[in-house]
C-alpha cells in the first residue's frame, strides 16, 4: 500500500490494526518517496550510486542546468537523492523494467491512495510500474488535488486542468475507472456533503442519512467560544500555527479522519464568495483545498471570517 501525506500513512496504518489487530503478514505499508527508495531504489542501485536517503529540499539551481545523465542532477553531494527527481533518475537510467520485476516478485497487488496528488515524472512512473503483469488499485479523488509530488520540469503540466482528460491518461494504458464504488462518503453527514455539492460543485453524497449541524457563525462572541473549544480543530487556509489552538491548514488536513467537530476558517475571498453564493468561483486549487477542509468533520460543520479570530493571533 502507497500513499503520498503522511497524515494518510498514520490512518491506513492505524485502520489495517483495527481491523485485524496489528498489520497481516505479507502486507507492507509505504508513504511514496519511501517506496521508491527502501523498496525500488535501494536494494537495486543502492551500493553502484552509493545512496545515503532522501533530499527532500528543492534542488539547487545548478542542478537544472546539468545534463540529465550527470548523477549531480539526482544525487547531492552526501549521497542522498532529491525526493523530487526519484522518479525522473529511475526513467532516465532505464530502470522501470527492473523495478516492475522487482514489485511482480514480491507483491500479489498493488494499492496507490492519494493518487490525484502524483504529478510529474511520478505520474508516470506509477503507470509504467503498475501497467505491467501486477494487479493494481488506485484509488483518488480528482478535487482534493491540492499538492504535488513533483513540480520539477514541464512533465505532465495540466494535467488536473480537467477531469475527463485526466481520466483519459488511466484509460489510455488500460485502467478500468469506477466512479461509483467510492461516491458516497462514510465519514460526512448528509448535510455536509449537501453543502459541498451546492457551494463548491464538488458532487459528493454520504452513506448516513443523519443531519448535522452546519453553521455559517456571524457573530464575534460565538466565534470566540469556538475558538477556545478544545475538542473543534480550527482549519486555517494557511500559517495555522500563527494561533494558539487545535488547528491545521486546510489542504494538509487531507487524510485526517479523526475530528468530529471542524471550524473552517474563512480568509477574507473566501468570506465574501460565501455570502454571495459563490464559492465554485474559487481558483481551482483552493476551492479543492477548502473541498478538504470541509469534509474533516463527523459532525459539527462551522465556517468561521477569520477576522473574528485576528486577536488571538501570535
Amino acid at each position: 500500500m502507497v500513499t503520498y501525506t503522511d497524515n494518510n500513512y498514520r490512518n491506513l496504518t492505524n485502520r489495517i490494526i483495527r481491523q485485524y489487530g496489528g498489520i497481516p503478514v505479507g502486507t507492507r505499508i509505504y508513504t511514496y518517496f519511501s517506496f521508491l527508495y527502501s523498496f525500488c531504489l535501494r536494494p537495486l542501485v543502492g551500493d553502484k550510486y552509493g545512496l545515503r536517503g532522501i533530499n527532500f529540499d528543492t534542488p539547487p539551481d545548478f542542478t537544472r542546468r546539468l545534463k540529465r545523465d550527470d548523477l549531480r542532477h539526482y544525487i547531492d553531494s552526501n549521497g542522498r537523492i532529491y525526493a523530487s527527481r526519484m522518479a525522473s533518475f529511475i526513467i532516465k537510467t532505464g530502470m522501470v523494467e527492473d523495478v516492475r520485476n522487482r514489485i511482480a516478485k514480491y507483491c500479489d497487488v498493488v494499492f496507490v491512495d492519494e493518487v490525484q496528488d502524483f504529478a510529474g515524472y511520478d505520474f508516470s512512473l506509477l503507470l509504467d510500474l503498475c501497467a505491467g503483469n501486477t494487479d493494481a488499485v488506485f484509488v483518488g479523488d480528482f478535487f482534493q488535488h491540492t499538492y504535488d509530488t513533483s513540480r520539477d520540469g514541464n512533465v505532465n503540466k495540466g494535467l488536473h486542468d480537467d477531469y475527463d482528460k485526466y481520466k483519459k491518461s488511466f484509460e489510455d494504458r488500460g485502467f478500468e475507472i469506477d466512479e461509483t464504488t467510492l461516491r458516497k462518503s462514510y465519514r460526512c453527514s448528509q448535510t455536509t456533503c449537501e453543502f459541498v455539492s451546492d457551494e463548491l460543485d464538488i458532487d459528493i453524497d454520504s452513506h448516513h442519512e443523519n443531519k448535522s449541524l452546519l453553521e455559517f457563525v456571524d457573530n464575534e462572541g460565538w466565534a470566540e467560544a469556538i475558538f477556545h473549544q478544545p475538542h473543534t480543530v480550527k482549519l486555517f487556509y494557511r500559517l495555522h500555527r500563527s494561533y494558539d489552538c487545535l488547528s491545521d491548514n486546510w489542504g494538509a488536513s487531507k487524510g485526517v479522519d479523526d475530528y468530529d467537530s471542524v471550524c473552517v476558517v474563512l480568509n477574507m475571498k473566501t468570506e465574501k464568495l460565501l455570502r454571495n453564493g459563490q464559492l465554485e468561483k474559487l481558483p481551482p486549487m483552493t476551492r479543492n483545498k477548502l473541498y478538504v477542509a470541509c469534509t474533516r468533520a463527523r459532525s459539527e460543520l462551522f465556517l468561521v471570517p477569520e477576522r473574528y479570530f485576528k486577536k488571538f493571533k501570535r
